[in-house]
């Protein structure tokens, strides 16, 4: 690898770098460095700080970013790099062929509800651990991990049970790691591990009791009279390995940080680990002892469930044929890319990242020609990008077919996952109305109201000033009949009339409600306001299913009706087009909030 690049964190690479492979591409080994170290950075960066953090030179990080921005990768605020929900269908690749998601989110999410408790879903990646899957509860001391996120696999309750299936070489693996990062530093999910210290006499029956609780059967070691030393977080991990080994499930007492416990058992597919399920809680609310004691026996059920899930679905799969997948078409797109951008498009990182998406639902294996197919590139390009992905950890290979790792929801995947609706507006909204002139919002419909969650207003004297939370009447609103009209009994009661023009008459405002579920839009002329004029479009999640709108609204004396049909509308339409797209590739493997 390039001295001037970092390798990946957690990876038990050695101080000693494996030799980058000659054939490997250089731009992609540079690309994927700017794109770990804006995770890192929870999404946003400075090119200059990404100029710092990864030692390329400042024009290398322009073309790169200027690359990731055209393919969407990234977005350009300014000095600033933003990741950009888009980034999210190279971990969406990983997850569709992992297909654990779509057979045991349910089964997670049921017993969250059920225990009201957080259900997390984890992977094995290397020495560490990832999360592909969160059912959080909103409560002040909750869960925060995100999907994607890589935890050192000894602070875990996974940890343990993943390590019983380690060989000799991986436990090598996590012992250097071990040694050359005291701190945990190369996991920032985490807090830092600390150090041995030593504790007063104060502090030994709280210890006894921790011991007692997890099984921990670390002697104590008089430092003086009255004290002793206590061990380094993760210090016991073959221990508990060897106890996770023997019981089939494993706990975590406070080992991420002071207050969080968990309980594990592993998801078996064909004899071997699939993912581990956690059901995690805070010690105001339960002990490790009772996660144990209470709860063990329904995480059982839960994961027997899931294990039936898996070989029924192995065995349809089985009878299935393979599908194919046709050319990405990213030849077309990359001359295109070229023309416009010129030196500034690196192809080679375009393509580079182009081969993760090869893989998919169907697609967890491909050999070389089928990524080749996939994609549209050359074998020998696809070749090329596969020993780079390789080497950096993101693809395996066996028998000449390839796979992704879980390393690849590294890239972009822990910040995004978090991603709500208004913010993936947010630079939609904002581009719309530096276009138009004129003010924009997106709304979400609660009850018979709709509540403005984005806002982007226009400095004129007369314009519409509605503040992000505010909430209105539904039915005399353009923002509000777009979402009324996919409802199949919309709340019509209460039509009081605010002007002279608002429909007061049920019949007739369900007439207007039919026809913009057939045009697809709602024209508002004065009815909540006089004088103001508002057209609005609706925003669909993957499923089709209405959940948002976005308006553009103005004085009337700024356009006609017409105008805002002619002008107004097919700008507004192709700003929601470019949202969805955003959105359904957020939200193919989560909820995306809507606020």
């Amino acid at each position: 690898m390039p001295s001037n690049v970092a390798p990946p964190p957690g990876t038990g690479t050695s101080s000693a770098e494996a030799a980058v492979p000659a054939e490997a591409v250089t731009p992609l080994i540079r690309g994927i460095a700017v794109l770990r170290r804006l995770t890192d950075a929870d999404g946003v960066s400075s090119l200059s700080g990404l100029e710092r953090s990864t030692g390329l030179a400042r024009s290398t990080v322009d073309r790169i970013t200027a690359t990731l921005a055209r393919r969407g990768y990234v977005r350009l605020d300014g000095r600033d790099a933003v990741l950009a929900p888009r980034l999210m269908e190279l971990g969406n690749a990983y997850l569709a062929a992992l297909r654990l998601p779509r057979l045991l989110d349910a089964h997670a999410d049921a017993l969250a509800d059920e225990l009201d408790e957080s259900v997390s879903l984890a992977v094995g990646d290397q020495d560490g651990i990832r999360f592909i899957h969160q059912a959080t509860r909103r409560r002040a001391m909750s869960l925060s991990f995100r999907i994607g996120d890589l935890l050192p696999a000894e602070r875990t309750a996974p940890g343990p049970l993943f390590a019983t299936e380690w060989d000799e070489r991986e436990w090598a693996r996590w012992r250097e790691r071990r040694t050359a990062d005291p701190e945990d530093r190369g996991f920032p999910a985490v807090p830092a591990r600390s150090r041995p210290i030593e504790y007063g006499e104060d502090d030994r029956d709280a210890e006894r009791d921790r011991r007692a609780t997890t099984n921990d059967t670390t002697k104590e070691q008089d430092v003086g009279r009255g004290t002793r030393r206590l061990p380094t977080l993760g210090e016991d991990f073959e221990q508990r390995t060897a106890e996770a080994r023997e019981a089939g499930w494993a706990l975590d007492d406070q080992l991420i940080e002071p207050g969080l416990v968990a309980i594990s058992m592993p998801v078996r597919e064909a004899g071997r680990i699939a993912c581990v399920v956690s059901v995690v809680s805070h010690t105001s609310r339960h002990t490790a002892a009772d996660l144990r004691d209470t709860l063990l026996p329904r995480l059982r059920q839960s994961v027997a469930a899931m294990e039936r899930e898996l070989r029924e679905t192995q065995r349809a799969e089985s009878a299935a044929p393979r599908t194919t997948t046709a050319p990405s078409g990213l030849a077309v797109w990359t001359g295109a890319s070229k023309q416009e951008l010129g030196r500034d498009f690196i192809e080679s990182l375009a393509r580079g990242l182009t081969v993760i998406t090869a893989f998919g639902e169907d697609r967890a294996e491909l050999n070389l020609t089928e990524v080749a197919q996939a994609t549209g590139l050359a074998r020998a390009t696809a070749r090329r990008a596969l020993i780079t992905l390789e080497h950096l950890g993101y693809v395996s290979t066996h028998d000449r077919v390839f796979r992704l790792t879980p390393r690849v929801l590294g890239l972009g995947f822990p910040p995004l996952s978090r991603t709500s609706l208004a913010e993936i507006a947010a630079p939609h909204l904002t581009g719309l109305s530096q276009r138009l002139h004129d003010s924009v919002s997106l709304a979400i419909l609660t009850g018979d109201e709709v509540q403005y969650t984005g806002r982007v207003s226009t400095s004129r004297i007369m314009g519409a000033h509605i503040a992000i939370g505010t909430r209105l009447p539904a039915y005399p609103t353009a923002l509000g009949r777009v979402m009324l009209a996919d409802l199949p009994e919309p709340p019509l009661t209460e039509l009081l009339p605010l002007t002279p023009r608002t429909i007061t008459d049920p019949a007739r405002l369900k007439a207007v409600l039919e026809r913009v579920r057939q045009e697809g839009y709602a024209l508002v002329d004065e009815e909540l306001e006089v004088g103001l004029r508002s057209i609005a479009v609706p925003v669909r999640e993957r499923g089709g299913r209405v959940v948002a709108a976005v308006n553009v609204a103005m004085h009337s004396s700024r356009r006609t009706p017409e105008e805002c049909v002619t002008e107004v509308l097919p700008e507004l339409r192709a700003t929601v087009s470019r949202m969805e797209e955003d959105l359904w590739v957020a939200g193919r493997f989560r909820q995306v909030p809507r606020t």
